[in-house]
């Protein structure tokens, strides 16, 4: 059963929380593309000190895909975000920025390999697949001893078949709750394709999760 937490809340001690998400966490967003997601989180929390949002695309490509990205980044970075460029999720762990960092969340919404085949398509699957699971292999790397790898993802089918949590399981992440992805509970956030000629445009969401992945705790050692 999916679990609806409350939207905006400010604690005792001025921490402001979005959805699964706290102004006290060091949270990173990857393959963020017009960068509304970072955006949204960066307003809700009037600060983004503790976030770092990367793209895939170097700066000068998303000039091209997208509009109203230069106000977004500069937004971003007025309110003390690290923003990042031509950041792979394959070698994340490694970029020199990001190398010796710890994160109490790390992100990815809607992960594509890009439109190579038809979705339905094994081939394009198995593209999707060493992708999200490259992800988590990283991110794995980066985490906190507490902290959690978010996805979210499209339900139906064929977006089922990637099985997201069976490749958290392969690197050592276990899941810890489904819950459902509204994209009204994230004001500003406007979803966009990664690749194609019409990257501008929103695509349909539909059914969603967001997945949360966490370490697997240490399995007791005995001496025989």
């Amino acid at each position: 059963m999916f679990k609806k937490k409350i939207k905006n809340k400010r604690s005792k001690m001025g921490e402001k929380t979005i959805m699964h998400y706290s102004s006290s966490q060091k949270i990173l967003l990857v393959g963020e593309g017009n960068f509304s997601f970072a955006a949204c989180l960066a307003k809700e929390f009037g600060s983004a000190v503790k976030m770092v949002a990367t793209s895939f695309d170097p700066e000068e490509s998303l000039m091209q895909k997208y509009s109203n990205v230069t106000s977004t980044l500069n937004e971003l970075k007025g309110r003390g975000c690290t923003v990042l460029h031509e950041v792979d999720v394959h070698t994340m762990s490694q970029h020199p920025r990001l190398t010796n960092r710890r994160f109490d969340r790390i992100v990815f919404n809607f992960p594509h390999a890009g439109f190579i085949l038809m979705e339905h398509n094994k081939i394009q699957i198995k593209l999707h697949q060493d992708l999200v699971k490259a992800y988590f292999t990283s991110a794995r790397e980066m985490l906190t001893e507490s902290g959690e790898v978010h996805v979210t993802h499209k339900t139906t089918h064929p977006f089922s078949k990637w099985n997201i949590v069976k490749l958290a399981e392969e690197v050592g992440l276990f899941l810890v709750e489904e819950a459902q992805f509204t994209r009204a509970d994230y004001p500003g956030y406007i979803n966009k394709k990664g690749s194609g000629r019409k990257c501008n445009r929103t695509f349909r969401v539909g059914q969603c999760s967001t997945y949360k992945f966490a370490k697997l705790p240490l399995q007791p050692y005995f001496v025989s």
